[in-house]
């Protein structure tokens, strides 16, 4: 599978919303690698609890408890 990214745009309009006015490139840049991580720490945990629970399909549910579970 081809390695997929967050946009940049996305990680400008989310420090937008959090009430920033002008944001540098590499604050977006970190955020975009943080939320990447984040994402892969936790999908993979997901797909744990898919592959315990015995599907092959990664449920919501599956998520939340990735999250809960925490670092």
């Amino acid at each position: 599978m081809a390695e997929r990214s967050i946009p940049l745009a996305a990680m400008e309009r989310i420090i937008e919303k959090a009430g920033a006015e002008r944001i540098a490139e590499d604050a977006k840049q970190e955020l975009k690698d943080i939320c990447e991580t984040l994402a892969a720490k936790y999908g993979e945990r997901a797909a744990k609890f898919a592959d315990h629970a015995g599907r092959k399909t990664v449920k919501e549910e599956d998520v939340k408890l990735a999250i809960r579970q925490g670092n």
